[in-house]
């Protein structure tokens, strides 16, 4: 195998080399304080944990292999993630919670700003081992390239001091919007916590999303830790469960990115996007009405697709609307079936995480405005 060369500075220049996720031992949680914030009233998954049904689990793992294939294909690497048992208890001196999640979604998990791949400090407690599953992987980079940055951002203790208590009780529609809208969410200050999922990666400018699983701790622990990078908190009111940011908002190619238009990015933090030229078009509406069973996530996973390069796009093969949408916006179309993997941790871009994009790290917002900057 060729020696591996870590480095991205965005999700849209070529990509060369990636990690594809795998379902094998997925498990629905247990109930704790973040699985709480993501998982909707009317969800068939509360109340439910433990293993995911066999045969769902097969049927992620055909698509996510069909993944694979495409890409490679295409002459692009792809490695693959080595699953542990998920369906163990996580027992630390501060918390138990009865068991783990998966490794379907290495977008979560894995920041990869330039040479560096970052394991992110998340702050749900079953996602606390996540990171061992690409252990070896960063292992082999780290042999191979010379120039790696295998990096962990501060390990979290996810005691309940990082939790508003009692957040969800008996709360509305409503009134989850209302606090999303005010930024007020179920993590604290407590200490830094974020996904990387969270995180818009544009050069030197580094877009990290305001909500249920980054708190303003996070955000500020990047600034320090990436000085030389621009660090803007955004976000979206009109989710009211503000998780991740990639079914909100995504760039296909500079100067282009498509926004939900439930989730509108406020008027004062788009600024900085109008007065560097870009264009930002409201998202195709999504072909389906509900998402799939035992599914985290929303219908807005039709916006989920992984970019190859500034012309190509993977979308998922049902999701109509939208190949037509990036048929006109000049993109060439790669149709891939993926919905029965969406239930394991998101769309096709969450179920990649970049080792190495072509390109360099440009500065696509030389003029800068107020408001979003962490300092």
């Amino acid at each position: 195998m060729a020696s591996t060369v870590v480095q991205s500075w965005n999700d849209f220049d070529p990509l060369t080399h990636v990690i594809v996720g795998r379902a094998d031992h997925t498990c629905i949680p247990p109930s704790e304080p973040a699985t709480e914030a993501k998982v909707p009233e009317d969800s068939d998954m509360r109340g439910l944990w433990g293993p995911r049904p066999l045969e769902t689990v097969e049927k992620a793992n055909q698509q996510l292999d069909g993944l694979t294939r495409i890409l490679e294909g295409r002459g692009i690497r792809v490695d693959r993630p080595s699953p542990i048992q998920w369906n163990q208890a996580v027992q630390t001196p501060d918390f138990t919670t009865g068991a783990m999640f998966g490794c379907m979604p290495p977008r979560d998990v894995l920041l990869t700003v330039g040479s560096e791949i970052l394991s992110a400090p998340m702050s749900f407690r079953c996602r606390y081992w996540e990171y061992l599953a690409y252990h070896p992987l960063m292992q082999r980079y780290f042999d191979d390239d010379p120039n790696f940055r295998w990096e962990q951002a501060p390990r979290p203790r996810l005691t309940d001091a990082s939790y508003k208590q009692n957040y969800f009780d008996e709360i509305t529609l409503d009134e989850r919007l209302k606090r999303t809208a005010e930024l007020n969410f179920v993590t604290t200050e407590h200490e830094p916590l974020f996904d990387s999922a969270d995180v818009l990666r544009l050069g030197k400018d580094l877009f990290c999303q305001h909500g249920l699983t980054t708190n303003r701790r996070g955000m500020e622990w990047l600034q320090r830790h990436f000085p030389r990078h621009r660090v803007h908190s955004v976000n979206f009111p009109g989710d009211p469960y503000p998780i991740h940011i990639d079914a909100s908002f995504v760039p296909l190619r500079p100067g282009l990115i498509i926004n939900n238009p439930n989730r509108r990015l406020p008027d004062a933090q788009r600024k900085i996007f109008s007065v560097n030229d870009w264009e930002i078009f409201d998202a195709a509406q999504p072909a389906h009405n509900e998402p799939p069973p035992l599914c985290y996530s929303s219908v807005w996973l039709s916006m989920n697709c992984l970019i190859l390069d500034h012309k190509t796009v993977c979308v998922e093969a049902s999701e109509v609307y939208q190949m037509e949408q990036m048929d006109k916006l000049g993109m060439e179309v790669i149709p891939v079936p993926f919905r029965d993997a969406y239930p394991f941790g998101g769309g096709l871009h969450c179920a990649t995480g970049d080792v190495h994009r072509d390109g360099v790290c440009d500065d696509f917002f030389p003029n800068q405005v107020q408001g979003t900057q962490i300092r």
